[in-house]
């Protein structure tokens, strides 16, 4: 494997640290209200219909104003695509891996800039959008070194008066919809695996962080990518979603978001369109239901400390968020007060402050949907931590535990993506492993435990694409962690992996007898 070594994550506990990163704060708080055009193969238009950003933990703060493309537009940007493509394909790999990694340079000096309109548009706290800045830094770097591995293709045998290779080859024009919750990783991420691969791409970012989009766009032309590989077309799911999924010339879609848009996705891309030559690939991550699994001989104090971590960072707008706690009951009673316990020190309020460890969840609806769910809480167990929530200024809920909770019961079993987790009692380890596999997801999970047998039964039949023995079930790192997963949480497409470019290209074997 090629030498890789992540981005290292911000000591925000240094002086020097906090005052340039206040710095960046201040720069981009002269920055709101800008606007924003579309990018269409290098041209900038701007539309009269608009996107508005708002930050989530000041509601009537605007962070930025970008046009909204319609489905003329989105047309107009496939046809810049397709025409890109058309040379972006023969560019050599290592030229196109170093449009990546000059990138990755800019974003480095950028780190903080970048981390400071995470904190604005998407309301992280510091360490989260520092965390989300160096993962797409990663990203950019772990992709270049990969395509450049890649360049060269596979060795394949060959014999006597024959000379066989096997390579891999662009597939075409993309759609790459991303999610508001890591709006700079994800984003960034599955754009330049498609772009580093040969393909061109439409750039369809979610409606609620589109100016972090927008900037990213902006950086990618300053590395020198050229026009039309990149088309960024903010929009309406719904109007140009479907249209750029459903066009006989998109070759792929890479997706990141709920299950319900995910499957939909997949199904009207499967539908072969009149014109249309080849079957779509899908790329899907879709969320997931994930749990800490706790054994009765584990570290107690790790249990929680991973089951509050887990749950509440980024107030648990996670796909990998660990929303599910089962625990042995001969340990259930301690490893809840002490989770309890811990999470009455979070401190929620605005992100901006370094101080804070949990900023708001990202607009009204899903600050409606899980106070909704902390209802359902309040029939199905009892509230233990948390439970309140305040959206007079901004979208604020407590880190919530809910104790008591049944194994099939809904907030055992349905995606919340907010802060809370349900607390569920098991009788023994074949039972844990029972409620870890009992729902439709398989993204992450977690294993607390001294046991090694139960870790090696675990290994075997936690089904999940992500497990984690005695740490938290979040914080995947680009090149240690691949990460994606089972059942409903998606194509198990494993982002910062072995073969994720793979997923980008097409394999093509040629044999020449001499």
């Amino acid at each position: 494997m090629y030498s890789y070594k992540h981005e290292p994550f911000t000591n925000f506990s240094l002086e020097d640290n906090q005052q340039a990163f206040k710095k960046a704060l201040e720069l981009v708080n002269s920055q709101l209200g800008k606007e924003y055009p579309l990018t269409i193969g290098g041209k900038k238009i701007t539309t009269e219909s608009k996107i508005t950003s708002y930050n989530p933990a000041n509601k009537e703060e605007i962070v930025g104003v970008v046009s909204k493309a319609s489905k003329e537009i989105a047309e107009e940007a496939m046809q810049a695509a397709l025409t890109a493509f058309e040379s972006w394909k023969n560019v050599e790999p290592a030229t196109r891996a170093n449009v990546l990694f000059r990138a990755a340079n800019i974003m480095r000096r950028r780190k903080h800039e970048f981390s400071a309109y995470l904190v604005k548009e998407a309301g992280k706290p510091w360490k989260e959008a520092d965390a989300d800045t160096a993962e797409a830094i990663d990203f950019l770097e772990f992709y270049a070194r990969q395509m450049n591995q890649l360049s060269a293709g596979v060795p394949v045998q060959s014999r006597d008066g024959e000379f066989n290779q096997y390579n891999y080859i662009p597939l075409g024009v993309g759609v790459i919809i991303s999610p508001f919750n890591f709006p700079l990783a994800i984003m960034a991420g599955t754009t330049v695996a498609a772009i580093v691969a040969g393909n061109s791409v439409l750039l369809k970012p979610a409606n609620n962080t589109p100016v972090v989009a927008a900037k990213f766009v902006e950086l990618m032309e300053e590395a020198g990518l050229p026009e039309g590989v990149l088309n960024f077309v903010p929009g309406s799911g719904a109007e140009i979603g479907d249209y750029l999924v459903d066009h006989p010339k998109t070759r792929f879609v890479s997706f990141t978001g709920s299950r319900e848009v995910g499957c939909r996705i997949y199904e009207r891309a499967a539908k072969v369109q009149p014109g249309q030559i080849w079957l779509k690939r899908v790329i899907a991550e879709m969320g997931g239901k994930d749990t800490v699994v706790v054994d009765k001989d584990a570290d107690l104090e790790l249990a929680a400390t991973s089951i509050v971590y887990s749950a509440f960072g980024f107030s648990g707008q996670k796909c990998s968020a660990g929303s599910r706690a089962v625990i042995h009951e001969d340990v259930y009673d301690v490893v809840l007060e002490k989770a309890v316990a811990l999470t009455k020190t979070l401190s929620l309020g605005n992100p901006e402050d370094v101080n804070t460890y949990m900023g708001p969840v990202i607009d009204k609806a899903a600050y409606d949907k899980i106070m909704s769910y902390i209802a359902v809480g309040k029939e199905e167990g009892r509230i233990a931590a948390g439970g309140n929530g305040d959206d007079s200024k901004g979208y604020f809920i407590e880190p919530t535990i809910v104790a008591d909770v049944k194994e099939k019961d809904r907030l055992m079993q349905e995606e919340i993506f907010g802060p809370v987790v349900a607390f569920c009692k098991a009788r023994d380890f074949d039972h844990m492993m029972t409620i870890a596999n009992n729902t439709d997801y398989g993204l992450t999970g977690a294993l607390i435990s001294n046991n090694r047998a139960h870790i090696e039964r675990a290994r075997k039949e936690f089904h999940v694409g992500n497990l984690y023995f005695n740490r938290t079930c979040t914080g995947a790192i680009v090149g240690y962690q691949p990460f994606g997963g089972f059942n409903m949480s998606g194509t198990d497409s494993k982002a910062g992996g072995p073969d994720y470019l793979v997923l980008h290209m097409q394999a093509k074997t040629t044999s020449e007898m001499f």
